[in-house]
């Protein structure tokens, strides 16, 4: 791609970038008052972080759609384990080693059967 293209198409995402960032600050000035959308605001960036993790986590393990299903349940029963451990309270650590435990354990289950 030439340096004439990719410039100004840098330009342009940079611009629409900044705009999504900039114009809300710009448009509301004053605090949200309407109980519905300031709770729909609250929850939004734990939505968007589990849309971005639980794919992540569910082909963590090799899982291949159509494919054998064995890692999926693994990776089902380590993402239940780190739920289970981090609705305890735990650390991020403590979360993610008993993940991994748990993935761990379910394999080896599935190695002795």
């Amino acid at each position: 791609m030439s340096f004439s293209v990719f410039f100004p198409q840098l330009l342009v995402m940079a611009l629409v970038t900044y705009l999504i960032r900039m114009l809300p600050l710009v448009l509301m000035r004053h605090t949200i008052r309407n109980r519905f959308v300031r709770s729909f605001l609250y929850y939004v960036p734990y939505a968007v972080l589990t849309a971005m993790v639980v794919p992540d986590i569910l082909y963590s393990t090799g899982y291949v759609p159509g494919g054998d299903v064995r890692p999926l349940v693994c990776a089902i029963a380590g993402m239940l384990v780190a739920t289970g451990v981090a609705w305890k309270g735990k650390g991020l650590l403590t979360v993610a080693v008993a993940a991994c435990l748990g993935v761990a354990l379910a394999q080896a289950l599935f190695l002795l059967v």
